[in-house]
């Protein structure tokens, strides 16, 4: 009598499997600019108040220094390494985005397997094929569990779990049964609700920290023998069923072995939520570039997908970190100044009048037909009324940062710079970017960042 394999099983056993030479060029070129687009959140997350407090946590805590704290260049062991390095890549929302599976995987995964690249002294290459190993996991989960997981967890404090987990089991040369265990301590810890957007409260940064840290612990207990759930996916008391109520077990495995989903990922343009970024780009195209004072808007309309609204819909501008979060707040920037940057997130610019007047001036409708395109698209449109009775309009389905309108390498080497600018020397930011560019001929992570 045979066993019928589990979800688990199958989804380990390929991906313990994949080698780096299985990896196209395009992939691994792909890789280098998604840790190199982390690295740079990492570093510009650095002064963000829950990240300082993580900090001071991991510092009292001490430990053995065997990987980079890059917040504030120290070292402590490779679990609250991978802590700190997650909530400081997720403090500025300028970290990846992969739209189908609602999921900021890097935030999640990199800090796990760098950490513990660190410290096993392993090579660029093992580093990119545990990436690799790491999105496609998580994003597998993701677009498995469902849209409706979204609407309570944060799938990248969930399912990024999953993925940090499946990157360090690659990395460590963990086996298929080693790796099934690994799953399931790292679904039996997956955890993030959205309910901290109401107060903001700092949970966001402590997600993609948590993630990080539980899904590296899964792997390395998993390497000492600790078992965990076989079928922590699809289990009756398991992942899917406990969080979700449209998922679908088939799409964690379609296709597996001939597309990988990872290639799919999205890498942020605007410094806001991902939710918004359509519609920012609508009301560029609206009006062309061009930028209106309050008196020169009658009324501008912001259709979006339902699911942008489930989430953004109830969040106040409280403070600059929540303006990311608010859809009239981006608009309103992206009219006034052409665009939604780092620095149009201040509390000058909260309580600047003409910001003020703008954002009475936004009106948000949900489009039936643009929520049926979600998630698999992420599209807006934003009709501007002005006084004189002219309408503008703009209808974006991908926007800038898209797999389908991609920045470009040397666009993700200035965002880079944009990042890091003031808080590293430009010369050093050179080398960073050189380095990340070439992590596939670093022979040994843990020389990274020597100078």
């Amino acid at each position: 009598m045979t066993t019928e394999p589990t979800l688990s099983g199958q989804l380990g056993s390929f991906l313990s499997r994949l080698s780096y030479n299985d990896l196209s060029g395009s992939q691994i070129r792909q890789l280098k600019v998604y840790f190199l687009d982390w690295l740079g959140s990492a570093i510009a997350g650095q002064s963000g108040e829950p990240v300082r407090i993580i900090l001071e946590i991991v510092r009292d805590l001490g430990g053995r220094p065997e990987s980079t704290i890059i917040a504030n260049q120290s070292y402590g062991n490779c679990l609250l390494a991978a802590l700190a390095n997650g909530a400081s890549s997720h403090m500025v929302e300028m970290d990846d985005l992969h739209r189908e599976s609602i999921l900021h995987p890097a935030t999640a995964i990199i800090p796990a397997v760098f950490a513990l690249a660190e410290r096993e002294k392993a090579g660029g290459a093992d580093l990119l094929l545990s990436i690799a190993v790491g999105y496609e996991a998580a994003i597998r989960v993701a677009i498995a569990v469902g849209p409706s997981h979204y609407r309570y967890w944060h799938t990248t404090a969930t399912c990024g779990t999953f993925g940090a987990a499946a990157g360090a089991s690659r990395l460590l040369g963990l086996n298929e049964e080693q790796t099934v265990c690994a799953y399931g301590s790292a679904g039996t810890q997956a955890g993030g609700l959205w309910e901290f957007l109401t107060n903001n409260a700092m949970s966001k940064q402590l997600h993609p920290g948590k993630a990080a840290l539980n899904g590296l612990l899964s792997a390395l207990l998993a390497q000492k023998g600790f078992t965990g759930a076989g079928k922590i996916l699809e289990g009756e008391k398991g992942f899917f069923r406990a969080t979700s109520g449209d998922f679908d077990p088939s799409k964690c495995l379609a296709d597996l072995g001939k597309t990988f989903f990872f290639e799919r990922n999205s890498l942020k343009y605007h410094a806001s939520c991902g939710h918004t970024h359509s519609a920012i780009d609508a009301t560029i195209q609206a009006t062309g570039g061009k930028t209106f004072d309050p008196d020169g808007i009658e009324k501008a309309t912001v259709s979006v997908y339902q699911g942008a609204l489930d989430l953004l819909a109830s969040v106040e501008p409280k403070n600059p970190y929540l303006a990311k979060f608010n859809l009239p707040y981006c608009i309103a920037s992206a009219l006034l100044f052409g665009h939604a940057e780092l620095a149009d997130f201040s509390t000058e610019r909260l309580h600047d009048p003409r910001m003020i007047r703008m954002m009475q001036k936004i009106e948000l409708r949900s489009d039936p037909v643009l929520t049926a395109m979600y998630p698999r698209k992420w599209p807006a449109h934003v009709e501007i009324l002005k006084p004189n009775g002219e309408r503008l309009t703009g209808s974006v389905t991908y926007p800038k940062g898209d797999p389908e309108n991609p920045l470009s390498e040397t666009e993700v080497v200035a965002k880079f710079k944009s990042l890091t600018r003031g808080l590293i020397a430009e010369d050093r930011a050179d080398a960073l970017c050189e380095r990340a560019l070439s992590l596939d001929r670093l022979s040994d992570v843990s020389t990274f960042f020597n100078r």
